[in-house]
């Protein structure tokens, strides 16, 4: 694609970056097919071939306006464009280069800044997220259906034992997950201590960055990924850790994007790059672990869920954002989990981070598609490997939705 970058904008690393994607994108509109809002909404705005013609445009010098916004808004990130585009274009960090370029121009509107800044603020203060979650939690039974449905029911964390082992990972809690779902990293804990490796956590541990930076407070999310830099790098130098891992596959590939996002930092980008090159999502280790060792197999497969019916969703996050299609789904079956097959799973459930807050309609249409083509199989467990995902679905269905690490217990 020819582009006409203003030479101000051309002078910056990220102009540098956003006129390299530009020129690589052939506007061949393949990428429309498997875009989940232009498949809703049929306009080529909201579409990635759309969305990529107005952040050229406002690089260019053309005034961007709420509308421009909004079509970006609108975009879930959820990168099933870059599996689709046989250009290999990066619409991910082109995304985030226009829609910071457009908010600097574009004011929000108040009750969009109350609300990003009241998302912020509520999911990255553990002792607030969880003081409201357990007041939710109380009063759920007498809540309104549709209410309670979007509150999980208190779970009580499962039983762990610590060992030490040679092997050791750096297994980071997240923000909201231990409040939420409390059992799904000591799943991770069991399954790895079975594999003979011991996961290390960090003393204090914020948020990945992502919820930040898909709130437009980029100072904010820099902040929190060089702290983590910093407070990792620190660990994993004392504890010889071969690998950095996350339970939600969508802090993972925040993780995997530390390097991009800090590339022109002169003080982090070299730090910034051994983070994201140490992280791997767990279903990477467990498949080279049973690949190697036969009897690790068998150790997996002592209290599968081998006799229930499985719909396995897998996160957008994972399949493309990280390009790992079809990694857990042979783990699970081969631990003897029976996997029902279901139409669309390349599509995006609408969770996408605060997306089922802040584009309330489009998330809703989204999982009340994924959860019929879920239902058609008749699944006794639907199975995930994103928190944001495993919530998002549970509150449209009563089948039970697990991650899939806990389907190895």
């Amino acid at each position: 694609m020819k582009t006409n970058i203003s030479n101000d904008f051309l002078q910056t690393p990220e102009g540098v970056e956003a006129n390299r994607i530009l020129r690589s994108c052939v506007h061949c509109g393949f990428c429309n097919a498997t875009c989940p809002t232009y498949q809703l909404l049929g306009d080529e705005l909201d579409g990635p071939r759309g969305r990529i013609y107005l952040i050229k445009q406002t690089l260019e010098g053309k005034t961007p306006s709420r509308q421009t916004q909004l079509h970006l808004d609108r975009c879930l990130t959820c990168r099933n464009c870059e599996s689709t585009c046989p250009s290999g274009v990066n619409y991910s960090q082109l995304l985030n280069i226009g829609r910071a370029v457009v908010n600097q121009k574009v004011p929000r509107s108040l009750p969009q800044r109350l609300l990003g800044f009241s998302l912020r603020k509520l999911f990255l203060s553990r002792p607030v997220f969880s003081l409201l979650l357990k007041s939710g939690q109380l009063f759920r039974p007498v809540l309104p259906a549709a209410l309670k449905r979007a509150i999980p029911e208190k779970e009580a964390a499962l039983s762990f034992s610590r060992k030490m082992h040679d092997r050791k990972v750096l297994l980071i809690p997240g923000c909201v997950q231990p409040a939420l779902k409390p059992q799904i990293d000591n799943a991770a804990k069991i399954i790895f201590d079975r594999l003979n490796i011991e996961c290390i956590e960090p003393e204090t541990s914020r948020c990945c960055g992502s919820l930040s930076h898909h709130l437009n407070a980029e100072d904010e999310a820099i902040t929190i990924i060089k702290n983590n830099i910093d407070n990792w790098l620190a660990i994993i130098e004392q504890q010889s850790i071969e690998a950095i891992c996350m339970t939600a596959s969508g802090c993972g590939v925040a993780i995997r994007e530390y390097a991009q996002l800090l590339a022109s930092d002169k003080d982090y980008a070299d730090k910034a790059r051994k983070i994201s090159a140490l992280y791997k999502e767990p279903a990477e280790i467990i498949a080279n672990i049973i690949e190697s060792d036969p009897q690790a197999l068998h150790r997996l497969r002592e209290n599968s869920c081998g006799e229930q019916s499985i719909a396995f969703h897998p996160p957008c996050t994972l399949q493309h954002g990280m390009q790992h299609k079809n990694l857990i789904e042979p783990i699970l079956q081969k631990a003897g989990v029976t996997l029902l097959p279901f139409n669309d799973t390349h599509l995006c459930c609408g969770s996408a981070g605060t997306y089922s807050i802040t584009q309330k309609d489009l998330s809703q249409q989204l999982l009340i598609n994924k959860l019929s083509n879920i239902e058609k199989v008749k699944p006794e467990i639907i199975a995930t490997a994103n928190i944001g995902c495993h919530l998002h679905l549970q509150s449209g269905t009563e089948t039970p939705v697990k991650h899939w690490l806990e389907l190895l217990l």
